[in-house]
């Protein structure tokens, strides 16, 4: 039997992350399991918006009051994941005078910094936006990179004696004499996967309490254990656009609607959002219509993205949560305030507690309010500071002019490199000399890519995740092979090959709805760059049974090749990149 730990806390999102490090910062024996990577589910199909509370300053004022609170926390403790990039909520001539002012007074209950200003100065702030605004509220919004605020809380975790377990599925939660004692996770196979026990193994982790912060899925797991926990998952769609349209936070004021907001994140802008109630967070249906409603919707606020180049599009699920009983029918109407339930006390199961609802925005505090209930109910005294404590990378700025000097950066690629990697840049950048930018579309080099594969091992997708290669213009055409090669000296060919697979398949799923005008045209160029250079599309090394390589080697030149059919496919197979043997390499083998 493996040792019992204090905690095991289920779901590798912004709630589990934050709650393992907290619990690890206190103290205690924590492990947290994930079925995927890190940033899997909601937490990872988000638009970024770190919440000022203004969106929720009429509706559901305890939750604009939280956003307020932990929007200035966040901008202390993790600013190497922040943009302050402010907010507007602007009006159109159509839209209500009355609920502008109801906006404006609750901002001002709520505690939230706002001042009304006229559309001549919104459009000083933000010149492609409708010449018709006239006027708008601007307060404290800004944007949040999901992905590095979930790695760095786990980072932190790791380094007070948590482990991390992803691509770790619970496959049942095991309960004894009326009681959780534990789950058991089955350790998943494929490459890149970093795990601590074989693959295609199962694991029993034997713990005093069990976390279940698996947000839509958590009726999956509330099930395993016997307990039905309600949740009502909510879909949205987000478009992301080719470049920052908008370089604040733009938000419609007006009461709820699909399509009211645009979030300048990175290099792009990402359009927002839908809210459509769904039965499965896993299954649901991803239309076309709703891209097309980002796009015309959002263009009478900023008419400069009607004939903006869209990159890719994404959907995400909420983890909507509203109490039996109260009858909501409408998921706009459902409060974004976040649950605890402990299933001792409501369902008689002790052992275990499900966190549910709330926002990434307040990620931290919900963390803090369930570490709080576990420590309690294992009679553990330790007090929480993880509003003060920072992140790794937040401890002090970067030092932008010095990085340059250092490491021979160019302007762009250094504060790139430091809004990443915040204070760990001088260690990072440090290791490699030369260091030629990776991915040229988010100036990324090779000493990031290498660190985040000194974290994720072969698995290119987390490696994406941690430093962004990949997730520019040309998604993934240009650099997936180049970030590919990095795991040459150290993963086997076979590996290798695959991840860059994964990569590119990862990139291609969210073009699938932007295929029109310029990203058609770029994503046909991306598959035949591959096609072309790297024969993607009839590697010899993919097809079931034997295989003539000598055909490949010989070259159109040589008589072995001159047996084809009519279109010559053999002749001029290696000319188009299949492997070679030593003496063929210049037939484009490796």
């Amino acid at each position: 039997m493996d040792r019992q730990v204090d905690v095991v806390v289920v779901g590798g999102g912004s709630t589990g992350c934050g709650v393992v490090r907290d619990l690890a910062r206190r103290g205690l024996d924590t492990v947290l399991v994930e079925k995927g990577n890190l940033t899997h589910g909601t937490t990872g199909r988000m638009h970024g918006l770190l919440h000022s509370g203004g969106r929720y300053a009429v509706s559901d004022q305890k939750s604009a009051k939280e956003c307020i609170e932990e929007n200035m926390v966040l901008r202390d403790i993790a600013a190497h994941c922040v943009e302050e990039t402010g907010g507007l909520f602007v009006k159109r001539p159509e839209d209500s005078e009355e609920y502008f002012q109801e906006k404006l007074e609750g901002c001002k209950a709520c505690d939230i910094p706002v001042e009304v200003i006229d559309g001549e100065e919104a459009r000083r702030r933000e010149p492609y936006l409708a010449r018709d605004v006239e006027k708008a509220i601007a307060l404290p919004d800004g944007a949040v990179d999901p992905f590095r605020l979930c790695v760095s809380n786990a980072a932190d975790a790791r380094e007070h004696g948590a482990r991390i377990e992803t691509h770790a599925p619970v496959t049942d939660v095991l309960v004894e004499d009326g009681e959780v004692v534990g789950v058991e996770i089955e350790h998943e196979t494929g490459p890149g996967k970093r795990v601590h026990h074989e693959p295609g193994t199962t694991e029993e982790i034997r713990a005093r309490h069990v976390v279940n912060a698996t947000g839509a899925w958590a009726g999956n797991v509330g099930g395993m254990a016997g307990v039905d926990v309600e949740v009502r998952p909510s879909k949205g769609v987000m478009t992301v656009m080719n470049t920052r349209q908008v370089d604040t936070v733009i938000n419609r004021c007006r009461p709820k609607g699909d399509a009211d907001i645009i979030v300048p994140h990175e290099t792009a802008c990402i359009l927002g959002t839908t809210d459509e109630e769904v039965d499965d967070p896993e299954d649901y249906p991803e239309e076309d219509w709703e891209v097309d409603l980002m796009i015309e919707t959002l263009s009478e606020l900023v008419p400069a993205l009607e004939d903006a180049r869209t990159l890719r599009s994404f959907w995400g699920v909420r983890p909507l949560y509203e109490p039996p009983g109260t009858g909501t029918e409408d998921p706009t109407d459902i409060t974004r305030d976040y649950f605890l339930l402990d299933h001792g006390d409501r369902d008689d199961l002790p052992g275990m507690t499900t966190i549910v609802g709330g926002k990434l925005t307040t990620y931290r505090m919900m963390a803090e309010s369930i570490s709080d209930h576990v420590c309690e109910a294992l009679g553990y005294e330790a007090t929480c500071d993880t509003a003060d404590a920072p992140l790794p990378g937040s401890e002090s700025e970067a030092r932008m002019a010095e990085l340059m000097d250092e490491f021979g950066l160019r302007s762009p690629v250094a504060r790139r490199s430091g809004q990443r990697l915040g204070s760990r840049a001088d260690d990072v950048l440090d290791e490699y000399d030369p260091n030629p930018i990776v991915c040229n579309c988010e100036s990324v080099t090779r000493a990031e890519v290498q660190d985040a594969i000194g974290e994720a091992g072969s698995d290119l997708n987390a490696v994406r995740l941690r430093t962004r290669a990949s997730m520019g213009n040309c998604q993934g055409g240009f650099c997936t092979h180049r970030i590919a090669a990095e795991l040459a000296e150290e993963y086997p060919e076979p590996v290798v090959r695959d991840a860059e697979d994964e990569l590119y398949q990862e990139r291609w799923k969210g073009q699938r709805h932007a295929l029109w005008g310029e990203q058609l045209s770029q994503a046909m160029l991306n598959h035949l760059l591959h096609a072309t250079t790297m024969n993607r599309d009839g590697d010899p090394a993919s097809l079931d049974g034997e295989v003539d390589f000598g055909a490949f080697d010989a070259g159109p030149e040589s008589p072995d090749a001159a047996d084809t059919d009519e279109s010559g496919s053999a002749g001029t197979a290696a000319a188009d990149g299949g492997r070679a043997d030593d003496d063929a390499a210049t037939d484009g083998g490796r």
